[in-house]
C-alpha cells in the first residue's frame, strides 16, 4: 500500500469475536413440543418483522425460531446523520469475505439449531424454511451441517450456484420449493430447480400461491400440517 511516497505493508489476519444474536420465538421450548421450525428471513429484513410474516405457523406443540442475520445497516442510506427512524435491515452476507461469512452463519446456525434443541425432549422433527436470500442461506447450512433436519423449504429462492443436486442431498431431508405465481425473483426458476432436483434423483415438492414475492398464510399452514 502507497500513501505520500511511502509504502506500507499490510497484513491481513482473521479472529473469531464473541457476538450477541437477536432471536425470536413463537412458542415457548419445554415438554410437549415435537416439531420445531427454523425459519431465515430474506435480504433486507429483520427477525422481528418476519416472525410476523410466519406467525401462520405458531401452533400447539410447535416452537418456531427466527434467527436474525448477524449483519445490520441502514437502509436506503444516503449519508448523513441517522435518526432514530430510519430503517435498518439485516443480511447474511454479502460478496466481501463471502466464504467466511458463510462459514460464520452456518456456525450460528448450529448454535441456533443446539440451543433450543436441547430443550426440547419430545422432539420429532425439525423444518429449515428459508425465504429469499434466506432460502440460500437454508441451503447451505442444511447441506453442510451434522445436526438433524427433516425437512428443507426454499421460499422465494433456491439453491447457490456451488450446491449440486444428488442424492443425500441435505442428509436426506425432504425438499419443498414454493413460490408466488407472480414472484419475478423465482416462479420460472421453481420449475427449472425442480425438474434439476428430479433429474438428480432428489425427490421434491413444489407449492405455488397466488401472489408475488411474499409468504402466504394458507401455504404455511398447508405445509406445516404435512409436515
Amino acid at each position: 500500500m502507497s500513501r505520500e511516497g511511502l509504502t506500507v505493508s499490510t497484513t491481513t489476519t482473521y479472529l473469531q469475536v464473541r457476538r450477541t444474536a437477536r432471536v425470536v420465538l413463537l412458542g415457548e421450548a419445554g415438554q410437549g413440543v415435537s416439531r420445531m421450525w427454523i425459519c431465515c428471513h430474506g435480504y433486507s429484513q429483520l427477525a422481528p418483522e418476519f416472525a410476523r410474516e410466519v406467525a401462520a405457523l405458531a401452533a400447539p406443540g410447535r416452537l418456531v425460531v427466527v434467527p436474525e442475520a448477524l449483519n445490520r445497516y441502514y437502509k436506503d442510506d444516503h449519508g448523513g446523520v441517522h435518526g432514530p427512524d430510519h430503517p435498518v435491515g439485516a443480511t447474511w452476507m454479502t460478496r466481501e469475505e463471502r466464504l467466511r461469512e458463510i462459514d460464520d452463519y452456518c456456525a450460528y446456525l448450529d448454535s441456533v439449531h443446539d440451543h433450543f434443541s436441547n430443550q426440547l425432549p419430545d422432539l420429532a422433527g425439525v423444518t429449515a424454511l428459508g425465504f429469499s436470500q434466506g432460502s440460500q442461506t437454508v441451503a447451505r447450512w442444511a447441506a453442510r451441517t451434522s445436526r438433524r433436519i427433516d425437512h428443507v423449504i426454499l421460499w422465494g429462492g433456491g439453491l447457490p450456484q456451488e450446491i449440486q443436486p444428488g442424492p443425500g442431498m441435505f442428509g436426506g431431508a425432504r425438499v419443498t420449493l414454493v413460490a408466488g405465481e407472480r414472484d419475478r425473483f423465482a416462479a420460472g426458476a421453481v420449475d427449472r430447480l425442480a425438474q434439476s432436483l428430479e433429474a438428480a434423483d432428489v425427490a421434491c415438492k413444489v407449492e405455488y400461491f397466488r401472489g408475488g414475492h411474499r409468504l402466504d398464510d394458507e401455504t404455511l399452514r398447508r405445509i406445516a400440517a404435512s409436515a
